[in-house]
């Protein structure tokens, strides 16, 4: 499978944040799956950039259960992440003057530690499912932590331990996959995220349509807690999976991006082995 994703948010502002990801990953017969991530994200006018590659591990031997329909996939992850900044677009309050204005030739004091940096980052993860055929509704559920070896950012100057570690971050998620059809399924979802002080909340649903044996059709949204709605829509045909998603601001956050929100367009494309039908393939749910 291999996997490529852009968003932009916030294009009303200058520089706004984007985020652009590719990733590939493949399963082997002895319950092994392997894969490769890189994801770049800028923003600012300062040139901020955040840029990691990581190869992960996963197994998925992990079966009990009648018929071992339940499964359980453990997961590791590692690799490096890059933060750097342009300190020369910078405009900083020393180099204002009450009568002049702005003199970019004014000295400053504010000091970095370094402007780019290269860390070691590790993270791992678990995701349990229902594969049970037949059912009402399969169960999915997983948890993840990022940033587990604590990486230092050497770009912050401080004596604080905790100002220059960088926090780890929690992912858990979870679902049910309710079976209306032998072709039609819908899926409530929620997902919560944690780092340092900061958190997030999302919670959902879509609906999965298949129309035949190559081809079936996604629609949904998401409630992002106190920030945004995101409804979706999404085809997969053959072996093509394409994504399309928008943020609608449901902050006070609309006022200064315009109400120019987020949009984000994905591209997928899997290799399919010995199956036809589309909905028989997929007994994890798609995230």
């Amino acid at each position: 499978r291999v996997s490529a994703i852009y968003r932009g948010q916030w294009g009303s502002v200058t520089n706004p944040y984007r985020t652009t990801g590719l990733s590939f990953d493949t399963r082997t017969s002895k319950n092994i799956a392997l894969g490769v991530q890189l994801q770049n994200q800028s923003a600012g006018d300062g040139g901020f950039n955040y840029f990691n590659a990581n190869a992960s591990f996963a197994y998925t031997g992990v079966k009990f259960g009648k018929d071992d329909n339940h499964r359980l996939v453990l997961a590791m992850q590692v690799g490096v992440l890059n933060r750097s900044v342009d300190q020369t677009k910078f405009k900083w309050g020393e180099q204002w003057n009450p009568i002049t204005g702005y003199n970019a030739g004014n000295p400053i004091t504010e000091t970095f530690a370094a402007t780019s940096a290269t860390t070691l980052d590790v993270g791992a993860g678990a995701l349990y499912y229902d594969a049970s055929p037949g059912k009402k509704a399969n169960l999915f559920a997983g948890f993840s932590t990022y940033h587990l070896n604590k990486p230092q950012d050497p770009i912050i100057t401080s004596s604080s331990t905790v100002l220059n570690t960088i926090p780890m971050r929690y992912v858990l998620h979870g679902g049910l996959s309710f079976n209306i059809s032998d072709r039609a399924r819908i899926i409530p979802h929620i997902l919560y995220m944690q780092q340092g002080t900061a958190k997030e909340t999302m919670f959902g649903t879509y609906a999965e349509l298949n129309v035949n044996e190559e081809t079936d059709f996604m629609i949904g949204g998401y409630y992002r807690f106190k920030d945004a709605i995101a409804p979706f829509a999404g085809f997969n045909w053959k072996n093509f999976i394409v994504g399309l998603s928008y943020d609608v601001n449901a902050s006070k956050l609309g006022n200064m991006t315009r109400n120019v929100s987020s949009f984000e367009l994905s591209f997928t494309y899997v290799k399919r082995n010995g199956t036809k039908s589309i909905f028989d393939y997929i007994h994890c749910p798609r995230l």
